[in-house]
């Protein structure tokens, strides 16, 4: 049976009528990360851009100019190509791109490298990351700036800002003051709950300060799994706090489900960031050990875009050998392109996240490859949690909501330790070598389309927007 917190409260068939114009709402949305820029983050607003208009709502994006020249980290500082606002209409919404212009430490970085000037760079930008929520300062105002002048010459219902960074909630609470318009806080990830323990406690104690103060004014707050809602409870005790989960992009799996698994080899590939917890050498050792018993065997592990692809590539340079020719990292990549490769690969390999989700899990469960979850119980993984897994923030739930879903949808296999996932391997290679491909009969994958998620949001939007009306009669 559907467990309670995913049963769908609501029709998914029936889509709201887009001829009904004098219905049309309008919704200005604050988002720094979004397309052309790759990130998981850039997606959640980017699908409401997408398909706020099949349900009456005309969506508006105010976001920077993303230029994508290095393909990795960097393009996060680097300087725009155009010092002004571009505009883009497009048959989904407005956007609007913003400048960006570099400061003293992102400049230092970009020519000098990440070893240089360290402790200036971060006595610097911990500076601007506190006083821009006193002042109008820092390399995000542009945003604002333009989102006010947007504001005078233009009727919106309502503001979502989605962070981080979030000083966009200080923007979207600013602008409701200023021109009497509800705004919503959209949190994809935790803000002073998810700073690490080497952050100082007067730092915490400040952004503390600034994230009561700011999201008190929201009207509602969004985020995406229980656990952040439950978290966030204990901040906003009186607030509504309703969960929209990250999804995959429905259209492009649809696209997709044509293309055949590879035959070639069996290939184990792994999408995004790489904590301090992820037992990620545990994988390379294991397979690294594998591979040396079983030398005829023609596995290969695949990185896409994440933080640590240096490191990885070092690491496996010169301690594992046996893997060195059976390993693909590849730079970040726009996701249309990432899914293309993903549904070509076997087995999709997930780390746990304990008490949270994460987004890659859904795009897995959409693409309808065979999960690899690592681990449930490994006494390695565990030590890493212990030592890295968000430390001194009492950052635990009763229940792991990836497990949750994985055994709801029927996606993956659990895997318990490293010597479970030695076996387990063997297994699926002679699976792949038998059928050609790993079956994965999945169930229930619907629930995670964006699009449905996008619905969900579009009916709370008019809900708010109708109680606003009646209460202002």
């Amino acid at each position: 049976m559907l467990p309670k917190k995913h049963q769908i409260p609501f029709n998914i068939t029936p889509f709201l009528s887009r001829s009904e114009e004098h219905n049309i709402k309008r919704v200005l949305i604050l988002a720094y990360d979004f397309p052309p820029y790759v990130s998981v983050g850039a997606l959640r607003p980017y699908n409401w851009y997408k398909y706020f208009k099949e349900f009456n709502i005309e969506p508006v994006v105010i976001t920077r100019q993303w230029e994508n020249k290095h393909g990795n980290h960097l393009d996060y500082i680097s300087e725009s190509e155009h010092p002004k606002t571009i505009t883009i209409e497009t048959e989904y919404g407005t956007e609007l791109r913003t400048p960006y212009q570099p400061n003293v430490s992102n400049k230092l970085l970009l020519k000098y490298g990440d070893r240089n000037f360290r402790l200036f760079r971060k006595a610097y930008s911990g500076i601007l990351e506190v006083l821009q929520y006193m002042f109008p300062m820092g390399t995000k105002k542009a945003i604002y700036i333009e989102a006010e002048k947007y504001l005078k010459n233009n009727k919106i219902d309502l503001i979502i800002a989605t962070g981080e960074p979030f000083v966009l909630f200080k923007y979207a609470s600013k602008l409701s003051r200023e021109f009497n318009i509800p705004w919503i806080a959209d949190y994809r990830d935790p803000w002073t709950l998810g700073l690490s323990s080497e952050k100082k406690i007067l730092t915490k104690l400040i952004f503390r300060y600034f994230e009561k103060k700011i999201v008190k004014t929201a009207m509602v707050i969004t985020t995406v799994d229980e656990f952040f809602k439950t978290k966030l409870e204990e901040y906003f005790p009186n607030k509504r706090i309703l969960v929209f989960p990250n999804g995959y992009d429905p259209e492009i799996v649809e696209q997709l489900h044509g293309i055949e698994q590879g035959r070639k080899e069996l290939r184990i590939s792994f999408v995004g960031t790489i904590y301090k917890w992820h037992p990620y050498k545990s994988i390379l050792n294991v397979l690294d050990n594998y591979l040396q018993q079983n030398t005829n065997d023609n596995i290969k592990l695949v990185f896409y875009g994440t933080n640590i692809n240096e490191e990885i590539k070092d690491l496996v340079k010169t301690k594992y050998r046996f893997l060195s020719k059976n390993i693909e990292i590849h730079d970040k990549i726009p996701n249309r392109e990432l899914m293309n490769k993903l549904a070509s690969d076997n087995v999709m390999l997930l780390f746990n996240y304990y008490s949270f989700t994460g987004t890659k899990i859904y795009d897995y469960i959409g693409l309808k490859r065979k999960i690899l979850f690592c681990y449930t119980e490994d006494e390695e993984s565990l030590n890493l949690k212990e030592l890295h897994y968000f430390k001194n923030q009492n950052f635990e739930f009763s229940v792991s909501p990836q497990i949750e879903i994985i055994k709801w949808t029927n996606s993956g296999i659990m895997v318990k330790n490293s010597e479970h996932l030695y076996t387990i391997i063997g297994d699926l290679y002679q699976e792949f070598i038998q059928n050609g491909f790993i079956s994965c009969d999945s169930v229930n994958s619907e629930f995670y389309s964006r699009k449905i998620q996008v619905q969900r949001r579009a009916e709370l939007i008019n809900e708010l927007l109708s109680q606003s009306t009646d209460h202002a009669k």
